[in-house]
């Protein structure tokens, strides 16, 4: 598990809003504490007069306290539960994601998804003696070659929320033997890195430090079916689960391989999704060339539908068109074979 100073995320385009002076300060509330008092003061009116004025300040306090917040764990996928609904957890994503150094480049509050740009974790450049020696001035010329950014999506349920974080990753590679050019490619998704944020919200929310830590490290873990290996071609995937646990399982997956979720319902058992051709490492025309310089052609998303249906104890898990008809092509084939690597 990851711990507090191991990650330090930083975005150039990230900046903090200038303090601004009110035009005109006699609009604003004073407190009352410290004007001039009329007539006989005395102590126990002054205490009196404090702790009322502190118990009418109490619930503009944000957060008091975690309520029953709780993580759940199936196989290498975490997942928070709330009371908190979703009107009231939204703002709260909304200032998670920039004090953790990231910027915000997605939030759709109908949809329920906030999505992260990319950005380095610091912590992992070496401390040697030349970095801590020249690295304060020229802190930029040095780079882990790894870029990290997180999806956030929330549901709502009967009692509060689910919160479910994502990671991806690119990494920087040689792309010739003389090493003269790199390239940037994904990298495995990192559930150690989705279980340190999920805690770190649960801070944010109102949890102790070491309630989070020990929420996230003593979940215990739900055993999930060994998934076999699919036939070539397939377009279908029969998971050993019931529908609740094969829902959110698809969702994370779907999240993890980089699918935009649009829409989803839940009680039919579809996801809507946004699909890019391969040639691209986001989920947009032109990434590549938009945020590394690189080449890419600009293809339209294409829109399908991932259907979660229940059979029994079992749950299959199949592609459709925009249309709701059943897809069989390549791109049911791709989407499939994503979900199952990362379902196994």
């Amino acid at each position: 598990m990851l711990s507090g100073d191991r990650i330090d995320y930083r975005s150039k385009s990230a900046k903090t809003a200038p303090l601004e002076v009110p035009p005109d300060l006699t609009q604003l509330a004073r407190d009352g504490r410290y004007r001039p008092q009329n007539g006989v003061v005395s102590a126990s009116g002054v205490a009196g007069a404090a702790s009322a004025s502190a118990g009418a300040a109490a619930p503009q306090v944000a957060l008091a306290s975690a309520g029953d917040m709780r993580i759940e764990r199936l196989g290498n996928q975490r997942w928070l539960v709330t009371p908190m609904t979703p009107e009231q957890l939204w703002p709260q994503l909304q200032a998670f994601w920039p004090e953790r150094g990231f910027t915000i480049e997605v939030q759709d509050a109908a949809a329920g998804v906030m999505e992260t740009g990319w950005a380095e974790n610091r912590a992992k450049l070496p401390q040697d003696m030349i970095r801590n020696t020249i690295g304060r001035v020229f802190d930029s010329l040095y780079s882990t070659g790894e870029r990290d950014k997180f999806r956030t999506r929330i549901e709502r349920t009967p009692a509060g929320t689910e919160v479910y974080i994502t990671h991806r990753g690119l990494e920087e590679v040689y792309s010739d033997a003389q090493r003269s050019a790199t390239v940037w490619q994904p990298r495995k998704p990192d559930p150690q890195l989705e279980a340190e944020f999920l805690s770190r919200l649960m801070i944010k929310l109102g949890a102790k430090p070491e309630s989070a830590q020990a929420a996230v490290s003593s979940t215990p873990e739900k055993p999930v079916a060994t998934l076999p290996a699919l036939a070539s071609g397939a377009t279908t995937l029969d998971l050993d689960d019931n529908f609740d646990r094969a829902w959110r399982r698809v969702g994370l997956s779907l999240d993890r391989a980089g699918y935009t979720i649009e829409d989803r319902d839940r009680a039919a058992g579809l996801y809507f999704v946004r699909y890019v051709a391969p040639g691209s490492v986001g989920d947009e025309p032109g990434f590549l060339s938009k945020l590394f310089g690189g080449g890419g052609s600009a293809q339209a998303p294409a829109r399908y539908r991932v259907a979660v249906k229940a059979a029994g104890n079992k749950t299959t898990v199949s592609v459709q068109n925009a249309q709701g008809a059943p897809e069989s092509g390549d791109v049911a084939q791709r989407i499939i074979g994503r979900l199952a690597n990362d379902l196994r």
